[in-house]
This record gives C-alpha cells, sequence and structure tokens, in this order.
C-alpha cells in the first residue's frame, strides 16, 4: 500500500504536469482566429473524440477502466467542468490574457472557501490573509476594466474560477476518479456551442491549432488536473493553475505582442505573490509538523 508521503508526490508530479500543458490552451485558442462559438464547438468536439478514444482504449486494455461518469457526483463535476469551458473560452475574447488568468488564480481561495463551507476544512489564518490579498487584487484588476470593455470578460473569468474550485470541491468530497469526467464534461459546452453556430456559422482561420487544443491538450491537462484531488487538498490542486497564471500571459505576449495593462500587473502581481507566500509557508509549516511528529514518535 502506498504511503500517505508517496501519494502526495505522486499527486504533485500528476497535478504539475496538467498545470503545465495548460499553460499552452490560450495561445492556441488565439492562433486559431475564430470567433468564440466556432472555437468552443471545435475544442470541444475534438477534446471528446480523443477522450473517448483513450477511454475504449483503456478498457480494451484493462477492464477496470475509470468511469466516465461515476454517479451523481461524477454528473455534478461534469456539469460544472463543462460550464467553466463555456464561461472560459467567452472571457478569452472578452478581455485581456493577462486579466483572464489573473483572476483565475483566485480558483484557490475559491477551493479554500469551499472546502471550509462544505468539507468541514477549516483555513488557516495564513490562508484567510492570502484570500484578502488576493481579493483585493482582483478587485484593482476588474476596477481597471470599467469603462474599458473588459468588465464583462472579467466576470466570466472570476465565473470560471468558481466553477472549477466547485469542481475540484466536489471530486476531493466524492473521493471518486473524476479523471475522464472532467474530459467528458465537454458534451455541455458541446451542445451549446452546436445551437449557437447554426445561428452565426462557422469561422475559424487556423483550425488545426484548436484541433491539437482540443485531441492533445486538453485531454492530458484536465486528466491530469482533474486526478489530483484523489492525492492532494482541493487548495493545492488549485494552485497548480498558477503555471497559467505566470506563463500564458507570457506565451501571448512573445506570440501577439499583448501587453497587460499597468493595473492588470499590480493586480496580478498582488495575486501571485499571497500565492507564492500562502504556499511557502504551507510548505514550511508542513515540514515542521512532520518533524514534530517523528520526534513525538
Amino acid at each position: 500500500m502506498a504511503t500517505p508521503d508517496i501519494n502526495h508526490r505522486k499527486g504533485l508530479l500528476i497535478t504539475g504536469i496538467g498545470g503545465l500543458t495548460l499553460t499552452v490552451d490560450v495561445p492556441l485558442i488565439r492562433l486559431a482566429d475564430g470567433d468564440h462559438w466556432s472555437i468552443l464547438l471545435l475544442r470541444s468536439s475534438t477534446t471528446l473524440v480523443a477522450t473517448l478514444a483513450i477511454w475504449l482504449a483503456w478498457r480494451a486494455l484493462r477492464p477496470q477502466a475509470p468511469q466516465l461518469v461515476p454517479g451523481r457526483s461524477g454528473l455534478l463535476v461534469a456539469v460544472l467542468y463543462g460550464l467553466s469551458s463555456v464561461t472560459f473560452i467567452t472571457g478569452v475574447f472578452y478581455t485581456s490574457t493577462a486579466n483572464l488568468v489573473f483572476i483565475l488564480a483566485f480558483n484557490t481561495m475559491f477551493a479554500a472557501l469551499l472546502s471550509w463551507l462544505f468539507l468541514g476544512e477549516r483555513p488557516a489564518l495564513s490562508t484567510l490573509l492570502a484570500m484578502f490579498c488576493m481579493a483585493g487584487g482582483v478587485f484593482i484588476i476588474v476596477g481597471d476594466s470599467i469603462g474599458s470593455g473588459h468588465l464583462f470578460g472579467d466576470l466570466m473569468a472570476l465565473t470560471t474560477a468558481l466553477l472549477i474550485a466547485s469542481a475540484i470541491t466536489v471530486s476531493r468530497a466524492s473521493g471518486k476518479d473524476m479523471g475522464f469526467t472532467a474530459l467528458i464534461a465537454v458534451v455541455v459546452p458541446l451542445i451549446i456551442a452546436v445551437v449557437m453556430v447554426r445561428q452565426t456559422g462557422f469561422r475559424a482561420e487556423a483550425p488545426w491549432w484548436i484541433i491539437f487544443n482540443g485531441a492533445v491538450i486538453m485531454p492530458v491537462a484536465f486528466f491530469c488536473l482533474a486526478n489530483g484531488p484523489k492525492y492532494l487538498s482541493g487548495p493545492e490542486v488549485a494552485m497548480f493553475y498558477l503555471l497559467e497564471t505566470v506563463l500564458a500571459p507570457i506565451w501571448v505576449w512573445v506570440i501577439f505582442a499583448e501587453a497587460p495593462t499597468r493595473n492588470s500587473l499590480i493586480g496580478g502581481t498582488i495575486l501571485i505573490g499571497a500565492l507564492v507566500a500562502h504556499s511557502l509557508w504551507q510548505l514550511t509549516y508542513g515540514r515542521r509538523r512532520v518533524t514534530s511528529a517523528v520526534h513525538q514518535v
């Protein structure tokens, strides 16, 4: 039987791979150069096809393949992830990449808050302080968008953060394998996108980028991130989304020369600084607890 320490390291590795892979999602969406319903349609359909192909191959090799949707909790997780895809893609087209990923980083604190409310995992004082600082950072970013045309996109990003944190919390509470659930969830945005594209028409100037995104990037990223709650706490899993917060604006700046505004940088710096400080404190505190427990034994 694996020890808690081995499981924790396994969780860090799996979730780290997922978080790192996710950093190229926004640049690939932007490179496809299409309207957001067409992008959502193409991204969701290719992800669904890739997911079913992987799951069928897994089941052929090993009869005990994970369920696509494990029970009612799995259905709820699928709906939450599915809706987050819709709000995320909408956010990509209605606000800057920097604003989007900076605000998405707040899902860490949403996860901590939801774990407190529904799982009884009371956050430490340091977590509450980090939440307060991060809320201030989000306020600066959103406040800067009032009157600039980015407010709606910022609100979509904030909604995405809440939906992802909710999915992580439900996954952790159930203790079930939700790796494929997060992927099969694309059925929700796919249905919505089909309805909308029938009205607006399909447009994607470079569809191969989004096909690669849906067929490779999304399955790897979301399978890894959705499996994280089996080994890590909700806030720990959410923190790996920070990789996208840091790296996605860099990729977009390099490719599209899109520079964030001054207030966006200020708010983003507060968000990232609060998360990094909180992570370092938790790491130090965790090591002290382990050392204390060893000495007591």
